[in-house]
Formats: structure tokens, C-alpha cells, sequence
């Protein structure tokens, strides 16, 4: 049974809805500015208190941890990821190239660090692979690997020490952008990276860091290929150097790979089933450090291997701070994905789980994280997909399994590390390789892309293509602004629609699509759907010229017309007055100009503004214009459904000196009653003047 709807009231103006329903008048820009201050400028207990738990988290979830319920799951998903931080952090080392040992170090100070400031409870932070591979780049322009270099001589130590010096400062001024847009408040920029483009940038760079370690696969020594077109410049570089393949290390790669993968895909099938995902990453790592010391492979037939791992903690130490100048622009993309992941990850879990983060403080968390744990020569972290899926599937709640990953990195440090000298350095390329295996999966996105939407899946084919042909760098900031302009595009090929009613209703849908609709006699509802600005001010005009058909041809006649009738009634009053006698003429003069309009004509133009989000200076003075030429054919003009905003800057602008406040309405349907009382309304007699 449908129901029906029946609303009788007044028409309602702008004005006199505001005044029946609006509130006081506000206080000034500067007043506001000046009470907001002051607020944030009282100092209290209870405003310390407040601040102490929304700067630092922890105090605010860890009293309220309910410690029979969460614990087990904290300490197995910690533990989980601990493990597979060792290998993956040792791995992504190699692609940050930089010592195996600097890995570690970032997996352990980044947990900590974020245990304490960040928001999200399901995200597991370190070494990320892009990450890695991006700030890897900077390393090897700043400090390219020699063709010849001795591993157990003082000029090897120099070496690392150069190359964990950029990388480290990398991380610090990371962490110093991120702080300061902390401070300014900038969270919302990550949202510019929207989520083809990062799917699509992600794929991309693990192509990028699948090819970077053929070479260690295959047991080459070639030099890393930086800038663009690299991903094809190693390519081409491992095939000239095929014949020199060491096979004991091709070997190995095929022996892990063989083992790695069909373990991985049994972890991510049978998730559901498994308590904990099968560690394979660190088993492979033990049993290939234990045969390759058996065997003593790297003697025997040359491979590499990890080498001195020293134990113990770090100690402090200043990166390489004279670099800033030349870091300065590929920190700034690392920046962006870095973070952009991470809130990205981050309000996924906290989606499922019905939590919520805040940006701003994840930008605090991640600057604090970097710009500490970038003294204690770590390279930059993130939050990392493979370990952060991990820990939400081993059932970890809060952000207190960071703790436990920590503690086990912290044994390996303290402990362990010196046992894995004799790794190789295959294996560790063999991890890189397999753990990107949710990034490969992205392809499976695009039908369903294409089906969505068309226009973000060409953001994604361009995002990937760029960044796989010419560099991550510059692909990403291709697929930025390739993005950006979409949206520019969109907003300036907005859709302009002319509007019919449904009978017997107060709906108001484009013609285009609902055929049974009809146009009100008289009257041109117009809508536009998008912003009226600078950028399309001229489209807007001609679509709107378009549909009601002002030409310049239109425009003249009409004016020279009304011109000529304005003369005739001067010229008729004169006569009238002079000979004392009524003049049937000017009825009939009035008449015959009102018959060259035929009722089917547009008399008034309603432009429906629902859609109109903002409105420039230029989009205003385009509307005094359209008021202008409307005028001049004798059309009125009105308006419906503006915002606060609109209104305000179209009344700023003047318009009002060109348009009747009162033609103004809250909806179209009130616009459109009052113009067909008006219209409605029976012609005046003529007046006889007797003297």
C-alpha cells in the first residue's frame, strides 16, 4: 500500500525563512578567532590531562586494557610478527642497501615508538618495501656502489657507515615533515593519494623491487641502476651478465621459492584455521644459515653472504645532516607514501573493527617514530601490509602487541643476530620477492574498477604504467596530478540540465532521464552540477546560452525591440495628455509587443543551485552578466536552493543590484508556485486620463 504526502504552508523566500527559522547572527571572523584562542590558551588539570592522553595514547587505552580478554591475543599476534619482523627487516635492509643489521634496528625502534603514540590497534609498523626500495634509490645516487670493494677492509665500514648515514637522514627529515605537518595540521593531505593510486603505485613498485633482486638471485655483482627508465636498465643489465650466474645461488633462490611460496599461499587460505601463520620466512632463514655453515657455500663457490651481525644495543649516532639539500625532494615523496599507507592500513582495520584514528596524531606517531629511531641509524618505516594482516588475523587487539614484537627483536639484537653471519644473501632476496605478494594480487581489483568506475581506472593504468616505466618518483607525482586533473575536468565539464516536474508533485528531475516529467509553461528550470569558478565559467555560460537560447542575434533584436516599444508609450502618453482623450492605441501597441512572445517563450529562468557547491568571484560576476542579458529579452531571473556560502558571495558580489532579493526561494517548488502566480495574475485596465 503506498503512502501519500500532503504539506501545506506558506512560499518561502530566503528572507523570510530566515526570518521565520534562522538563528542569531553570528559573531565576527576576528571574535571567533580571538575565543578560540583563548580557549586553547587556558591552561587546567583536566585540560593537561586531556591533552597528556590525546598526544599520547597510550595513557588513555592501556588503564582501560582489559587484560583477561586481550592479553592472549596481544602476545601471540606479537610474537607472530616479532618473527617475521627478523627476516623481512634483514631483507628490506637489502633494498634499502644498507647492512642487514640496520634492519633489525628499524624493526625494533618504530614498534616502540608507535606503541606509544599511534591510534591504530591493528597496525604493525617497520621496514616497508616501497619504503625501503624509494629510500634505497636515494642511497645509491648519494653513494653508489664501487665496482671493487674488499667486505672485510676499513674502506667497506666507511662505506656502510656513508650509506646508513643518507638513509638515516632521510628518516630524520621524514620525521621532521611529518612533525611539522603535524603541527599545520595537514592529515587531510594523505587523502591525495587516493586509493587507485595507491593500489595501483604499490603493484607498480613491487615490480620494481622484484627486478632490483634478480641479481642477488642470481648471484651477480652488477651496480643498482637509479632514475628513470631503471626497472628496464636492470633488466637489460641481468641478461648481458646471464652466462655469469653463480648456479649454487640460483640454486638456492629456486630451492626457497619452491619452499616459500606454496607455505605462503597455505597461510593466506587457510587463515581462518591456522592459530598462527606458519613461520616459513625464519625457518628458511635457519636452515639456509645452518647448511650454508655446514657446507661453508661462501668459500666453496662464492656466494654472498650476510656477514658480521654485531650484537648488542645501538648507539646513538647523527645522520648525515649535509646531505638535507640533496634529499630534500625524494624525501618528500617517501613522506607522502609512507604516511599515506599507513593511515590508509590504519582506518581499514579500524573500520572493521569499529574503532576510529585520527590523522593528525598518526602523523605525530610516524614523525616521532622516524626523526627518534633515525639517531639510532635506522632507515625510514611505515606501517607494513604483509606484518599489519598478520597481527589482526593472530587475533591482536591493541597497540600492545607492538611490545612483544619488540622484545623478540630485542633478543635477536642482544642475542641471536651474530648466529646469522653465514646467511645468504638469496634467501634474503627470495623473502623480498614472496612478501609481495598482495601487492601482485592488486590486478584483481581492475574489473571491478572498470565496472565502477571508468575514470579510476584509468587513474590506475596510468599510476602503474608510470612508475613501472619511468621511476617511482616521478610515477607517483605523474599519477597525482594526472588524478588531480581528472577531478579538474570533472568539475569543469560539469553536466548542465534543464528540469521537469513530476504531476502532481514537488519533485524536480533532469528531462534527459525521466521522460514522463514535464517542463513547467514558461518557465526554464535550469541545474547545474558542480562548482561555478574561474575554470568553468565559460562552459557554464555556454550551456546555459545553449538551452535558452541567448544568442547575441537573440539578444539585440529583443533589446532594439523593447527599445522601440519604450518609445511608442513616451510618445502615446504625450498624445494622451495633450488631447485630453483616452488613447485605445496603447492597449492595443501593448498587445500586439506581447504577441511577438508566444506563450510557449520563456518569461522567467530558475536556476536550481542544490548542486552548486561554491561559487568564485568570476562565477559571480558570471551570474550579473546571465542577470544582465536575461533582462535585456525580457526574462526574470531566479534562484533556488543556494547554501550559505553561495548566497553570501553571490550578495557580496552585487548581484542583488541587478535581481530582486525577493526572487530568491528555499526550494524550487516555491520558486515555481510563486512564478506561475505571478504569471497568472490578470492584466491591469488601461487607465483613461482626463485634464
Amino acid at each position: 500500500m503506498s503512502a501519500s504526502v500532503a504539506v501545506y504552508r506558506n512560499i518561502y523566500t530566503e528572507d523570510r525563512f530566515k526570518q521565520a527559522y534562522g538563528s542569531e547572527e553570528k559573531a565576527s571572523g576576528s571574535l571567533r578567532l580571538r575565543e578560540k584562542l583563548a580557549g586553547s590558551c587556558r591552561c587546567s588539570r583536566r585540560a593537561c590531562l586531556h591533552l597528556l592522553k590525546e598526544r599520547v595514547p597510550i595513557f588513555n587505552w592501556l588503564p582501560r586494557y582489559r587484560l583477561k580478554k586481550w592479553i592472549l591475543g596481544d602476545t601471540i599476534a606479537g610474537l607472530t610478527v616479532g618473527i617475521l619482523h627478523i627476516p623481512q627487516g634483514m631483507a628490506f635492509a637489502l633494498l634499502t642497501s644498507v647492512a642487514p643489521i640496520f634492519g633489525l634496528y628499524t624493526s625494533f625502534f618504530p614498534v616502540v615508538l608507535y606503541m606509544l603514540f599511534g591510534t591504530g590497534r591493528h597496525v604493525s609498523t617497520g621496514t616497508f618495501a616501497v619504503v625501503s626500495l624509494m629510500t634505497g634509490s636515494v642511497v645509491e645516487q648519494l653513494v653508489p656502489t664501487p665496482l671493487e670493494l674488499n667486505s672485510s677492509s676499513s674502506e667497506a665500514a666507511d662505506f656502510e657507515a656513508q650509506r646508513i648515514g643518507v638513509a638515516s637522514a632521510v628518516a630524520l627529515l621524514s620525521g621532521i615533515i611529518m612533525l611539522c605537518m603535524f603541527g599545520l595540521q595537514l592529515g587531510f593531505l594523505s587523502t591525495y593519494l587516493s586509493e587507485p593510486i595507491v593500489k595501483a603505485f604499490t603493484s607498480a613498485a613491487a615490480f620494481h623491487v622484484t627486478i632490483s633482486q634478480l641479481q642477488s638471485m642470481l648471484g651477480l655483482r652488477l651496480p643498482r641502476h637509479t632514475g628513470t627508465f631503471s626497472l628496464f636498465k636492470t633488466v637489460a643489465s641481468v641478461m648481458q651478465n646471464l652466462p655469469h650466474t653463480n648456479m649454487a645461488e640460483l640454486l638456492i633462490s629456486l630451492v626457497c621459492l619452491s619452499i616459500l611460496v606454496p607455505v605462503k599461499e597455505i597461510n593466506m587460505r587457510f587463515r581462518q584455521r591456522l592459530r598462527t601463520p606458519i613461520p616459513v620466512e625464519i625457518l628458511t632463514v635457519i636452515i639456509a644459515t645452518g647448511v650454508a655453515y655446514a657446507s661453508s657455500l661462501d668459500s666453496t663457490y662464492d656466494i654472498q653472504i650476510v656477514g658480521h651481525i654485531p650484537a648488542g644495543f645501538p648507539s646513538p649516532r647523527m645522520p648525515a645532516l649535509h646531505t638535507f639539500p640533496d634529499i630534500a625532494g625524494d624525501t618528500v615523496a617517501i613522506t607522502f607514501v609512507g604516511y599515506a599507507v599507513s593511515v590508509s592500513l590504519a582506518m581499514i582495520y579500524a573500520d572493521k573493527h569499529g574503532y576510529s584514528i585520527h590523522p593528525n596524531q598518526e602523523l605525530l606517531a610516524h614523525g616521532i617514530s622516524n626523526t627518534v629511531s633515525s639517531l639510532f641509524t635506522c632507515f625510514p618505516s611505515s606501517a607494513t601490509l604483509a606484518t599489519t594482516n598478520i597481527l589482526e588475523s593472530a587475533g591482536g587487539y591493541t597497540q600492545l602487541s607492538g611490545l612483544f614484537t619488540s622484545l623478540v627483536v630485542l633478543i635477536v639484537l642482544l642475542l641471536i643476530g651474530p648466529l646469522f653471519y653465514f646467511l645468504p644473501k638469496a634467501v634474503l632476496a627470495c623473502i623480498n620477492v614472496t612478501s609481495l605478494r598482495q601487492m601482485f594480487l592488486q590486478f584483481q581489483d581492475l574489473p571491478e574498477l572498470w565496472r565502477i568506475s571508468k575514470i579510476d581506472f584509468v587513474v590506475w593504468v596510468v599510476t602503474w604504467l608510470s612508475v613501472v616505466v619511468l621511476n617511482v618518483d616521478l610515477g607517483l607525482a605523474i599519477g597525482v596530478v594526472f588524478s588531480m586533473m581528472t577531478v579538474i575536468c570533472r568539475t569543469q565539464r560539469a553536466g548542465c540540465s534543464v528540469l521537469g516536474r513530476a504531476s502532481n508533485t514537488e519533485i524536480y528531475r533532469p528531462l534527459e532521464n525521466h521522460s514522463k516529467c514535464y517542463e513547467v509553461p514558461g518557465v526554464k528550470i535550469l541545474t547545474y552540477n558542480g562548482p561555478i569558478y574561474y575554470g568553468n565559467r565559460s562552459f557554464f555560460r555556454e550551456e546555459m546560452s545553449r538551452l535558452l537560447g541567448l544568442t547575441p542575434e537573440r539578444i539585440r533584436s529583443r533589446e532594439k525591440a523593447r527599445k522601440a516599444q519604450e518609445k511608442r508609450e513616451r510618445e502615446t502618453a504625450v498624445n494622451t495628455v495633450e488631447r485630453g482623450v483616452a488613447n485605445t492605441s496603447f492597449s492595443s501597441e501593448n498587445e500586439f509587443f506581447k504577441s511577438e512572445t508566444s506563450e510557449s517563450d520563456v518569461q522567467a529562468v530558475l536556476i536550481d543551485c542544490s548542486s552548486v557547491v561554491f561559487v568564485d568571484v568570476a562565477g559571480a560576476r558570471l551570474f550579473i552578466q546571465m542577470c544582465i542579458e536575461c533582462q535585456k529579452v525580457g526574462v526574470r531571473i531566479y534562484l533556488a536552493n543556494c547554501n550559505e556560502s553561495v548566497l553570501k558571495i553571490l550578495t557580496s558580489s552585487g548581484l542583488m543590484n541587478y535581481m530582486n532579493p525577493q526572487h530568491i526561494f528555499v526550494t524550487v517548488h516555491d520558486a515555481v508556485v510563486y512564478i506561475q502566480q505571478q504569471m497568472e495574475k490578470p492584466p491591469e485596465n488601461t487607465t483613461t486620463v482626463w485634464v
